[in-house]
């Protein structure tokens, strides 16, 4: 892709994010994630690949859709309150249709159908902003309007996400659909607090967002798209994808690694509440994405297939590694000691 064109794209997707977080009126929150949406499609099919276009299609069908909720639950609510303001969504109506629109732009059960399809259709850098950026504007505005939202609904879909995001993971092969839904779980840790501590919402989708660029940049570096290549990737850059394997277990939430912190105080919020049912029943279901974290760290260095001679060996590279994936790795294993530093601070 040309280098003007995609700048204007990275520009056009920083202002619409911009514009929906620091919006006040609903139908600037609406034109921010337009912008979004229109800016991200050319960099999802800029391969040209049939698969790539379809993921493009995919994509701008169900954000549209998604939209039109959007808009439609914003009039509802100012049909009968007369507010346009975000944060003064108090209509029962409007409300249950906002969290399906927001549902729908994020990926969470029921509307998670396109994500994966859209994620292993994307180059990875692409995939990157899909998992991170583009997640960005819609739990903003979940946070904005958390105070009216549907406790029930929200917890059951965020339970049901955990739920769906780790049993769909286990029999995948391809690494962005793996990825896609260790998203929808994670995405399900975060809907399940929203409305009782929507601080804590932004602590889990930034930490989860520093954690899953970190291991797209190394894919990205090591030249990595499934299983099969992973396990022979380990002799191109060996202390890189010892990294990996330990943002890997740092995402899947192990104890000493930076992602125990959102899950350990979601536990811990969610106990305050008397929602302990929930809490352990969504700690529980993180068990089961837990298992293909520990597959693709079993495949990244702990593996050597068998019949070497038969696997096509790779050069060990002497290219640096970039500093950005340096930092990133180690804040994706280290944060843990600073918990209470980073608490104060959000």
């Amino acid at each position: 892709m040309n280098p003007q064109a995609n700048l204007i794209f990275i520009i056009s997707l920083l202002l619409g994010t911009t514009i929906t977080i620091s919006s006040n009126h609903w139908i600037m929150a609406w034109t921010g994630l337009e912008i979004n949406t229109l800016a991200i499609l050319p960099l999802i099919s800029k391969s040209h690949h049939p698969r790539a276009i379809e993921a493009a299609t995919k994509y701008f069908l169900t954000q549209a859709a998604a939209s039109a909720l959007v808009l439609f639950s914003s009039m509802t609510n100012a049909w009968y309150t007369g507010q346009w303001d975000i944060t003064q969504l108090t209509h029962p109506t409007s409300s249950l249709i906002l969290t399906s629109a927001i549902a729908m732009k994020l990926g969470l059960v029921p509307f998670h159908f396109w994500f994966p399809e859209v994620l292993q259709g994307s180059p990875l850098t692409t995939g990157l902003l899909l998992s991170t950026m583009m997640k960005l504007p819609p739990i903003t505005l979940l946070y904005m309007t958390s105070p009216s939202l549907n406790p029930t609904l929200l917890t059951t879909l965020a339970i049901l996400s955990t739920a769906l995001g780790g049993w769909m993971g286990l029999n995948q092969t391809q690494i962005r659909k793996i990825l896609a839904f260790s998203s929808i779980s994670h995405l399900g840790w975060m809907a399940v607090i929203i409305i009782y501590n929507p601080k804590l919402t932004l602590i889990n989708f930034y930490l989860y967002a520093m954690m899953t660029a970190t291991i797209f940049l190394t894919l990205n570096t090591i030249k990595v798209l499934k299983l099969s290549t992973l396990m022979t990737s380990w002799t191109k850059i060996p202390s890189l994808n010892a990294m990996l394997l330990l943002t890997l277990l740092s995402l899947a939430g192990l104890p000493p690694l930076t992602g125990f912190l959102p899950k350990w105080l979601i536990i811990q919020e969610l106990t305050k509440q008397d929602m302990a049912p929930a809490a352990t029943l969504i700690s529980l279901l993180s068990l089961l994405s837990l298992f293909f974290y520990l597959r693709l760290a079993y495949c990244t260095t702990i593996t050597l297939p068998p019949h070497t001679t038969n696997h096509m060996k790779q050069w060990r590279t002497n290219k640096p590694t970039s500093i950005t994936i340096a930092i990133l790795t180690t804040m994706s294993v280290m944060l843990l000691p600073i918990s209470p530093m980073i608490l104060t601070i959000v």
